[in-house]
């Protein structure tokens, strides 16, 4: 069980510091363009995935963009084998999406203009390589894409992962506001920017280019004791079993308060102390979380102090292959308050 946070160490040799450099500019360069697609409303064409989940325009630039920014920031030291993303292109490729095709090579043309329709293909469906034990990328183009076709929140979540860990994370969230005054039900003008790596931190920074405003460091989360607990779940029921989260939180016998937001502006929403816990329980058996819909915010949450589990209080494996088939559901909280959900966890299933 995943007891605590690991203390911060000296920063591993086969892990430059220009992976982060590059991790920040790609998410960076990918919300550009997706807050370009959702400006215009074009994500408004969306196709349905064989998992009934939609897929816009913007998750195909966005992946596209990823890529290339990586490519052209790590040079050699970018393997396009190693890289395990969300999305591929097969629906672009079929004729009757032709015109999302067009409209999806026009959006990522505003970070790659000399960018054609093949090499956009292409490039998409390097996502479908395998985890390897060196190292590799994974990514979500568009966690949230129910959030972003309502105007709200979603990210682009980007993690490098080593030994089945994640190292470095790099998690965009541009309409989460900086300010936590502020709604989380409509979009921020200049949203929010998550830098983490192992052993060194984590930094939320404005999620645009030009701004003038420094990055702060998040402080480490200390332990929190019974009482009040702020829980983030997402807006879509779908995601998470609520009867069951609700049994959990009334076995805890704490007062809460419930955070609805899509996509993992909810680690977001943890690591800086606006929320207390994610809980994201298993609606059946049989599901198997995705790698990249938890390896930026596990390792942005571990670096602020907070402890990520699967219900078991395992740690999450993020090595095993595309999806984190080792561990069932996925618990986000502070120290504390982790262990006494974990706790609730087991009595319920014992009783």
């Amino acid at each position: 069980m995943s007891a605590e946070v690991p203390p911060r160490s000296a920063r591993p040799e086969n892990m430059p510091s220009k992976f982060m450099d590059a991790a920040h500019g790609a998410v960076l360069a990918a919300a550009a363009v997706c807050r370009s697609v959702q400006r215009e409303q074009v994500a408004l064409r969306a196709i349905t995935k064989d998992d009934r989940s939609p897929v816009t325009i913007a998750d195909f630039a966005s992946q596209a963009v990823v890529f290339h920014t990586l490519s052209q920031r790590l040079g050699r030291d970018f393997d396009f084998h190693r890289f395990v993303a969300e999305e591929d292109a097969s629906a672009l490729r079929k004729p009757e999406n032709q015109a999302t095709l067009d409209a999806t090579l026009d959006a990522a043309r505003q970070i790659w203009p000399a960018l054609d329709a093949s090499t956009l293909l292409d490039l998409i469906d390097r996502g479908l390589g395998t985890p390897s034990a060196d190292g590799f990328w994974t990514l979500d183009p568009i966690d949230g894409t129910k959030g972003f076709l309502r105007g709200q929140q979603y990210a682009v979540a980007l993690a490098w992962v080593q030994q089945g860990v994640p190292r470095i994370g790099a998690l965009a969230c541009p309409n989460l506001p900086l300010d936590p005054s502020k709604p989380l039900d409509r979009a921020d003008a200049q949203g929010s920017l998550y830098l983490a790596e192992q052993g060194h931190g984590a930094e939320e920074l404005p999620c645009v280019a030009d701004s003038s405003m420094p990055r702060r460091a998040l402080e480490r989360l200390e332990p929190i004791p019974p009482g009040s607990l702020r829980i983030c779940a997402s807006v879509d029921s779908g995601h998470t079993n609520v009867d069951h989260t609700d049994r959990v939180l009334a076995r805890l016998g704490e007062r809460f308060e419930m955070i609805r937001v899509d996509s993992s502006a909810k680690y977001a929403l943890v690591a800086r102390g606006q929320a207390d816990a994610y809980l994201r329980l298993p609606t059946r058996k049989d599901y198997v979380e995705r790698i990249w819909d938890h390896a930026a915010g596990a390792v942005l949450a571990a670096e602020s102090g907070i402890v990520v589990s699967d219900i078991f209080g395992h740690d999450l494996d993020f090595g095993v292959g595309r999806g984190l088939e080792n561990n069932q559901g996925v618990i986000v909280a502070r120290a504390g308050a982790h262990a006494r959900i974990i706790s609730a966890l087991r009595e319920l299933k014992s009783s």
